[in-house]
């Protein structure tokens, strides 16, 4: 039997869509979802402490945003809006651009007196492939020039950029936030490390799958796109360390858990290493790494709903989402927080 994006498809009220960050970020709410006696408890974020235990390992993205949206203007004052998605070479990246007619190759694009683009290709799904011309750190000038690249059902302006960054977010690159870590404070972290709880730190750079809905009613037939990752020695060794020793492995969003799942062998071993990913995981799934999950709550029909199905059952998953619905938790983005154990 085939698997449908309808199958995930669950009502949400638009109130409930999460415009503005809580505050202090770990105030937001969290369900708690115990597989095994298919039980809901309904928490705060801060309260995470009583689910970890000692010997646990935190598996967080230390990946950073890029303020990636750029708005620029054609040689003859036509409007485009451009947004990073993944860098090709140093001054190469392929982007998203709206409205894509007025950028065929080879058009010139002004941001800015600092910034210029090229238009130098285009992908058989239409993003674009560009050449930047600046003087000095790309990085310097693109703070200057960009803005954060919120997602599209966020209407409220965000006042303070780091909002959409995580407290322990290191190397730019992602067109957006791995959200599931929004809600630790720099003293929670602290919290759980005096726990005794390990933190590893893996990268992936969040990019076009985020803003990509699923058009295919057949979810075999849906193609990711390729993101990039890492997992250097010191993570890997964390993490082997903790499946030898019989541990939870608990990712810290979808991003961790897809990272964990591209790298680990049978065992749930992991080998030091970086590339590209597009896995893409739905139910029935055995994971071979992750035992437990951090998340936030995500769009119907959404890959990441799949996901995050495939650790008990698309029923589960869309009773649990039901439950929170009910109970007014805040989603997406910038919502509460769900803890699958």
């Amino acid at each position: 039997m085939s698997l449908k994006t309808s199958d995930f498809y669950y009502d949400l009220p638009e109130e409930l869509i999460a415009q503005t960050p809580a505050e202090p970020r770990d105030s937001s709410r969290l369900l708690v979802y115990h597989r095994d006696e298919k039980k809901i408890e309904h928490k705060i974020f801060r309260d995470i402490c009583g689910y970890l235990k000692a010997g646990d390992v935190l598996v967080v993205n230390r990946t950073k945003v890029l303020p990636a949206r750029l708005f620029a203007e054609t040689l003859n004052g036509g409007k485009v809006e451009v947004l990073l998605l993944k860098r090709l070479q140093l001054d190469e990246w392929e982007v998203l651009v709206r409205p894509g007619k007025k950028c065929k190759i080879g058009t010139r694009l002004t941001v800015n007196k600092e910034l210029f683009l090229e238009v130098t290709g285009i992908t058989d799904s239409g993003e674009r492939h560009v050449r930047f011309f600046y003087e000095g750190a790309f990085e310097d000038v693109l703070s200057r020039a960009g803005t954060m690249p919120l997602p599209p059902y966020i209407h409220e302006k965000l006042k303070d950029q780091t909002r959409y960054q995580t407290v322990y977010c290191k190397e730019n690159g992602s067109a957006a936030a791995p959200t599931a870590g929004l809600h630790f404070t720099p003293e929670l972290l602290e919290k759980i490390r005096g726990m005794g709880v390990e933190i590893a730190e893996v990268l992936l750079h969040v990019g076009l799958g985020t803003f990509r809905p699923v058009k295919v009613e057949n979810v075999l037939e849906h193609k990711m796109h390729s993101e990039y990752y890492e997992v250097n020695k010191e993570a890997a060794d964390i993490i082997n360390r903790a499946k030898r020793e019989g541990r939870r492995v608990i990712a810290v969003g979808t991003t961790s858990v897809r990272t964990l799942e591209t790298v680990a062998d049978e065992n749930g071993i992991l080998k030091p290493c970086k590339g590209d990913t597009s896995i893409f995981i739905y139910p029935p799934y055995k994971f071979k790494c992750v035992d437990a999950l951090i998340t936030n709550f995500h769009l119907p029909e959404s890959t990441l709903l799949m996901l995050v199905s495939s650790l008990c059952s698309r029923e589960e998953i869309l009773q649990v989402y039901k439950t929170a619905v009910e109970e007014k938790y805040r989603f997406f983005s910038f919502g509460d927080a769900m803890l699958i154990l």
